[in-house]
């Protein structure tokens, strides 16, 4: 009898049971502009609550439900506890299926390279876990390698899709290409890993996660920032990233379809430095896909783009000017969790 475990790490396409939120508050950097961001915490949950259940980690839950109808608080899980920030994306667990039964793998998140403190958010998983959220989900500790969420792609399949840059920088893990890439196929399962090794967003605190520059839409297709203006920085970068999609190859060994996403327009900060604007980092939820929007006419472009990654989904827009000020979007500050199967 083989007693050989099955390790699955779903895409993000799979069927969901919630999507984790971690809400702004007046001691981190959202401070100046509670009121905006807040706005936009607030339309994100809204749409993910027309199609599922929601967790909100919050530091005071008071604070936060008056944002809500008494029928939306019926499906809102509240968690209350200390935050840094609200980047659910890498602070929050990642699901493994192990055996067909959800198990929530606990990484160490140390402030995208030790950039910002994250000693609370650090600790949000192991207390969601410890206060019984999870429910029947399991809980594993894997505090001795460093990994958000928003570094890795999964097609569900045993590919995940990452970039260089982050997972091989020196403020992670210390550790060569060849040893992350192990750990990474025993943590989740893996045949095989697509290592990026061009693209980068001017502003993006995270050494270039995957979920701002080409996300799976299917075991077979990729959506992916395109740049087609010579005269911007990123033209030449993502021009190579193009090349190196082009190679890969998927779990099946055929070549992916590759979707091309409109570079934003640039977006400036009031110093002048431009902000990490990507159409790139939108939620696969539950009968729909929540896209970033920036008051652009490329919004509509985007949309009608990722609406031939998913046919079979609303495509929803959602303003996310508010985020990029603090050099995120909607990917980022959200964390799903799958079903069991």
């Amino acid at each position: 009898m083989n007693s050989e475990k099955q390790i699955i790490l779903p895409a993000e396409w799979a069927e969901q049971q919630f999507v984790q939120l971690t809400w702004p508050h007046a001691d981190t950097d959202w401070a100046d502009m509670l009121d905006e961001v807040n706005e936009c915490f607030v339309n994100i949950a809204r749409e993910i609550l027309k199609r599922e259940e929601l967790l909100i980690v919050c530091v005071n839950a008071e604070d936060v439900e008056p944002f809500f109808t008494e029928d939306e608080l019926l499906k809102i899980t509240f968690a209350e506890m200390p935050t840094n920030d609200t980047w659910a994306r890498d602070h929050g667990g990642i699901t493994v299926l192990e055996n067909g039964k959800p198990v929530v793998y606990d990484f160490t998140f140390n402030g995208w390279g030790m950039k910002f403190a994250a000693n609370h958010d650090n600790l949000i998983t192991r207390n969601l876990y410890m206060a019984g959220i999870f429910g029947d989900y399991g809980h594993k500790n894997c505090f001795g390698f460093i990994l958000e969420g928003g570094s890795i792609e999964s097609d569900g399949a045993g590919t995940i899709l990452t970039t260089a840059e982050c997972l091989l920088s020196d403020n992670r893990n210390h550790m060569s290409e060849d040893d992350i890439e192990a750990q990474l196929k025993e943590h989740f399962g893996l045949k095989q890993v697509l290592w990026l090794n061009h693209g980068y967003l001017a502003g993006d605190d995270t050494d270039s996660h995957v979920d701002t520059l080409a996300r799976l839409t299917d075991k077979t297709t990729i959506a992916y920032v395109m740049c087609d203006d010579p005269e911007d920085e990123h033209y030449e970068e993502l021009k190579k990233m193009k090349k190196e999609l082009r190679s890969f190859r998927t779990s099946d060994g055929g070549y992916f379809r590759l979707i091309a996403l409109p570079m934003a327009d640039a977006v400036y900060d009031e110093n002048g430095e431009r902000l990490p604007a990507t159409y790139a980092n939108f939620l696969i939820i539950n009968g729909a896909v929540l896209m970033p929007t920036y008051n652009s006419p490329k919004d509509e472009i985007a949309k009608q783009q990722l609406q031939k990654a998913f046919p079979d989904r609303e495509i929803v827009g959602i303003n996310c000017t508010a985020l990029i000020k603090q050099h995120g979007s909607l990917h980022c500050v959200t964390m799903q969790y799958p079903k069991s199967i």
